[in-house]
């Protein structure tokens, strides 16, 4: 089957990535698997200075799904250039740098520092709920959202990707704002704020209180988000929420969807990446498709 997706004009071999956070820069994965098999590796947020993230505990199990605080815990922007992007520029098919910061020119800082590099995107992250600054707090203003992708488009040739928070009134008038701004694809969804209790110290789970929601349980949101977001601006979106399964990516790609990303199931299991593509092959047979472009976007809705 053929499984090639097209996106900023490249070729890729199938449309699964890894979502930020889940593999740092790839080198533990690489040790037990081959990441060229994937479409591509989406690295951990890089910020300009090395951050530590937030205490422990931070990353709490429910029910059905993983409550994270990390708080970007990451070696900063000068160490990510010297030792991790050359390891996932020879090991990766696909590089994409995930970058935050806590103002407008953290953000274009970093975009001037990789734009001379040989990756195939940037991320901006405008969305993590698990900081105090930047983050989530400019993805949900409309005005400053725009501004600083504008920003990054001024020092930067490579595709931006605005990577948009679903914890906001309307996800479209966030993605009209990035498009506005510059950014060549928009990625949704981040994870969506919650907290986990512990009865007997009747204390949050979570030392810094809160942390972002991920895996199964926000599958149907973010599948809803996707297809209001494809049908409301003209660049591509990549989809990502709650996928486990090679039936999940062709939802998110039949609600329009270019490619998606894959992030809490590669907890609990490493490998899925690579069943995720055998699974979405035994559905293209079953559903006759023999590629994807056609599908892209093709979802048929109910007349209200």
């Amino acid at each position: 089957m053929d499984l090639s997706v097209e996106l900023f004009g490249n070729l890729l071999i199938n449309p699964i990535f890894t979502a930020s956070g889940c593999f740092a820069c790839g080198r533990e994965a690489a040790a037990y698997q081959d990441l060229k098999a994937w479409g591509g590796l989406v690295s951990t947020a890089i910020t300009r200075e090395k951050r530590l993230g937030n205490p422990g505990p931070r990353v709490c199990e429910t029910a059905s799904g993983l409550l994270n605080s990390v708080g970007l815990q990451n070696p900063g922007i000068d160490y990510f250039l010297m030792y991790d992007l050359p390891f996932m520029l020879e090991e990766t098919n696909t590089t994409i740098v995930n970058v935050a910061g806590s103002v407008t020119e953290d953000y274009v800082y970093l975009c001037e520092k990789l734009d001379g590099t040989d990756i195939f995107a940037i991320e901006l992250n405008l969305s993590c709920p698990n900081v105090k600054h930047g983050g989530m707090a400019i993805g949900t203003h409309y005005d400053l959202l725009e501004s600083t992708v504008a920003a990054c488009r001024n020092v930067s040739s490579k595709p931006l990707i605005a990577k948009l928070t679903p914890n906001i009134t309307d996800i479209t008038e966030a993605a009209k704002a990035a498009e506005a701004g510059g950014a060549d694809a928009i990625s949704l969804v981040n994870t969506f704020l919650g907290m986990a209790i512990d009865l007997k110290t009747r204390r949050p789970v979570l030392k810094n209180n809160t942390g972002g929601l991920s895996g199964p349980c926000i599958k149907p949101l973010a599948l809803r988000m996707v297809a209001d977001v494809y049908r409301s601006v003209s660049i591509p979106v990549i989809g990502l929420g709650g996928i486990t399964s090679g039936k999940d990516v062709l939802e998110f790609m039949l609600a329009g969807a270019s490619a998606v990303q894959v992030g809490s199931a590669n907890f609990a299991h490493p490998h899925i990446i690579d069943s995720l593509r055998k699974e979405m092959e035994q559905e293209m047979r079953e559903l006759e498709i023999s590629s994807l472009d056609a599908w892209i976007g093709s979802l048929n809705y109910w007349k209200s």
